[in-house]
């Protein structure tokens, strides 16, 4: 990938659960990231300071949506990202009931329990809140603190009819109210970027969103790549209709999957045109 985009890749190794908890790993990324771009670092490395993106898969692309989105906001850092590239990006805890969700709720490779669990483990919350938070009890009708962000995401004009098909949203009228009071990052723009605000995201650098067919996550990153383009963001929706979540590490022998293979291309050519 280097040779090909002609690039310094640079790998973030940051710390993971349950050594550390949200939002240690944003932490980790965003001080990674402002230290490589200094003027001597970008030197040593011979790292041309106006073709720098960022980019990450699954939890990657949360972290690397939430960066772009606090770099956008730092003056000192404002247009130092030329682009964010996002594949199979999570990028929100608030409604397990997407038509994605819903039409690949028992799918490999992240079944929705295991998503749920996911966040609740990210967030060191109460794993009892698990079969709440799958009907959406977090997030119902009578939790105020959720009542401002739900027109962020709502899916029924975010996404398109040949996504929403005959899927109706799940919204609860009374729920539990105690799982957001004792894991208020899940209404936190840093774990979940999809619900930030408009003027956050029209400063964000030049898009691409890969998303796959069969995978819970779908969803989130068409409703992102939506929310962009409303924001004035130039923005790539790269979907593929016979991929399944986490297929770009299958290319080597003998899991060289085709579709593995063509996202992985498709990938790299939108890097290379933009870059």
């Amino acid at each position: 990938m280097a040779e090909e985009l002609n690039a310094v890749i640079v790998s973030i190794e940051y710390r993971l659960v349950p050594k550390v908890h949200f939002p240690a790993q944003i932490h980790d990324v965003v001080r990674a990231t402002k230290y490589f771009l200094q003027p001597e670092v970008l030197q040593k490395y011979s790292v041309d300071p106006g073709r720098v993106g960022i980019s990450g898969d699954s939890a990657g692309g949360n972290l690397a949506a939430a960066l772009s989105q606090q770099f956008s906001q730092d003056a000192n850092l404002k247009n130092k990202l030329k682009v964010q590239a996002l594949i199979y990006p999570v990028l929100q805890a608030l409604d397990f009931n997407t038509p994605s969700y819903q039409q690949n709720m028992n799918v490999p490779i992240v079944p929705r329990y295991t998503m749920v669990k996911y966040w609740i483990d990210y967030f060191k919350g109460n794993p009892d809140f698990v079969q709440a938070m799958i009907v959406n009890n977090h997030t119902s009708l009578d939790v105020k603190e959720a009542a401002a962000l739900r027109a962020r995401l709502n899916w029924t004009s975010l996404l398109p009819t040949s996504i929403t098909k005959n899927y109706k949203p799940v919204m609860q009228t009374t729920g539990n109210a105690r799982i957001v009071q004792e894991i208020p990052q899940l209404l936190d723009a840093r774990s979940a970027p999809l619900i930030a605000a408009q003027e956050v995201l029209q400063h964000l650098p030049k898009t691409y969103i890969l998303t796959c067919e069969y995978d819970v996550l779908r969803d989130d990153g068409i409703m992102y790549a939506k929310r962009l383009e409303s924001a004035g963001v130039k923005v790539t929706l790269d979907h593929f209709e016979d991929a399944f979540h986490g297929c770009m590490i299958f290319t080597s022998w003998p899991t060289n999957f085709s579709v593995g293979l063509r996202t992985r291309n498709s990938y790299i050519k939108w890097l290379d045109q933009n870059l």
